[in-house]
C-alpha cells in the first residue's frame, strides 16, 4: 500500500505526436463543431420563430437538437483546446464531469427518440384522436420523464466509474474521457459494479427498442393501407428523418459500447471515436432539413427574408450615401 499512486489527472494520447498534424485535427475537429452548432441552432431558431412548427412533433425535435448541442460542446471545444496548445492532461473532476454530462445528453436523447416513435404512431394510426392523445401536459410530462431518467442513468454511471482510486495508469488513449477508455483503467471491483449496471442497461435499452420497432411496424402497416397517394407521402416524409436519425444513433451507440477498446493510440481509434461522437449531431440537423418538407420550406422562408432584408439594407445605405455625396 506505501508504494501504491492514487492518479488525480489523466493523459488524453493523440494519435500522432507531429505538432502539424495535432493543429491539423484541432482545424478539422473546429469545422465539425461549427457545423454541428450552425445546424442545431437553425433547426432550433425555425422551430421556435416559425408558429406552423409549434407541434408536439417539433417540440421533441428541438428537444434533440439542443441535446445534439450540448453533447457535442461537452467533447469537441476541450478537444480542440488540447490539439492546438499541445496540452494532454484532464483533472479527474473535469473528466469525470465530461463523463457525466455526455452519457447525460445520450441517454436523455434515447428516450426521446422512444417517445418521438409514439408521437408518431399516433399520429398516424390514430389521426382523429392525436390532439387528444398528445396533449401538451404529456409532452411536458414525457420530457421531464427523459431528463429524469438520463440524470438517473448517468448519476449512477459515473458515480460506479468513479467511486474508487485510479491506480493501474492515468493514460487514456481517446481524445476525451470514454467511458470503455476509463474502465479499462478501473479497478476489478469497479469493473464488476459497472458490467452489473451495463446489463441492466442493456435490458432496459433492449425494451425501448422494441417498443420503437413495434412502434414503426404498425406505422408502415397503416401507411401501405393507405389509398391516398399524398396522405401516404406526407406520412413517410415525418417519419424517414427520425427513423434515419435512430439508426444512426443506434449504430453509433453499438459502435461506442462493443467497439474494441484500444490500448495503444490509432488512426481507427480515432476515426471510431469521431463516428459516435460528432457525426449525429453533425448530421441530424442535415436529415432533418432534407428530408422534412415542413422544416425545408420554412428554412427556404428563412433564407428569403434574410435576403429580402439584406437587399433593403444595402439599397438604404447606398441611397443614404448617395444623399450625403449630393
Amino acid at each position: 500500500m506505501d508504494n501504491l499512486t492514487v492518479f488525480t489527472e489523466f493523459l488524453l494520447m493523440d494519435v500522432t505526436g507531429s505538432r502539424e498534424l495535432q493543429v491539423l485535427q484541432g482545424v478539422l475537429f473546429l469545422m465539425i463543431y461549427l457545423g454541428a452548432l450552425a445546424g442545431n441552432l437553425v433547426t432550433a431558431t425555425l422551430i421556435v420563430t416559425e408558429k406552423c412548427l409549434h407541434s408536439p412533433m417539433y417540440y421533441f425535435i428541438i428537444n434533440v437538437a439542443l441535446l445534439d448541442l450540448g453533447s457535442i460542446s461537452v467533447v469537441v471545444p476541450r478537444a480542440i483546446v488540447n490539439s492546438m496548445t499541445g496540452s494532454k492532461t484532464i483533472s479527474l473532476t473535469e473528466c469525470a464531469g465530461q463523463m457525466f454530462l455526455y452519457t447525460l445528453f445520450a441517454a436523455v436523447e434515447f428516450a426521446f427518440l422512444a417517445v418521438m416513435s409514439y408521437d408518431r404512431y399516433v399520429a398516424i394510426c390514430y389521426p382523429l384522436h392525436y390532439g387528444l392523445i398528445i396533449t401538451p401536459r404529456l409532452c411536458s410530462q414525457a420530457a421531464a420523464g427523459s431528463w429524469a431518467s438520463g440524470l438517473v442513468y448517468s448519476g449512477m454511471n459515473t458515480g460506479v466509474l468513479f467511486r474508487l482510486p485510479f491506480t493501474k495508469t492515468n493514460v487514456i488513449q481517446q481524445y476525451f474521457c470514454d467511458i470503455p477508455q476509463i474502465l479499462r483503467i478501473s479497478s476489478a471491483d469497479v469493473q464488476y459494479s459497472e458490467f452489473i449496471l451495463v446489463i441492466v442497461c442493456i435490458c432496459f435499452v433492449l425494451g425501448c427498442v422494441a417498443f420503437i420497432f413495434m412502434s414503426y411496424i404498425k406505422i408502415f402497416s397503416t401507411v401501405l393501407e393507405m389509398h391516398s397517394m399524398e396522405a401516404r407521402t406526407k406520412a413517410i416524409s415525418t417519419c424517414t428523418p427520425q427513423l434515419a436519425i435512430l439508426f444512426l444513433f443506434l449504430i453509433s451507440g453499438v459502435v461506442a459500447v462493443l467497439g474494441p477498446i484500444a490500448k495503444k493510440p490509432s488512426l481507427k481509434n480515432l476515426l471510431t471515436a469521431v463516428f459516435y461522437s460528432m457525426v449525429p449531431p453533425f448530421m441530424n440537423p442535415i436529415i432533418y432539413c432534407l428530408r422534412n418538407r415542413e422544416i425545408n420550406a420554412a428554412l427556404q422562408r428563412m433564407f428569403n427574408r434574410f435576403c429580402v432584408f439584406s437587399v433593403k439594407n444595402f439599397l438604404s445605405k447606398t441611397k443614404i450615401s448617395s444623399t450625403i455625396g449630393i
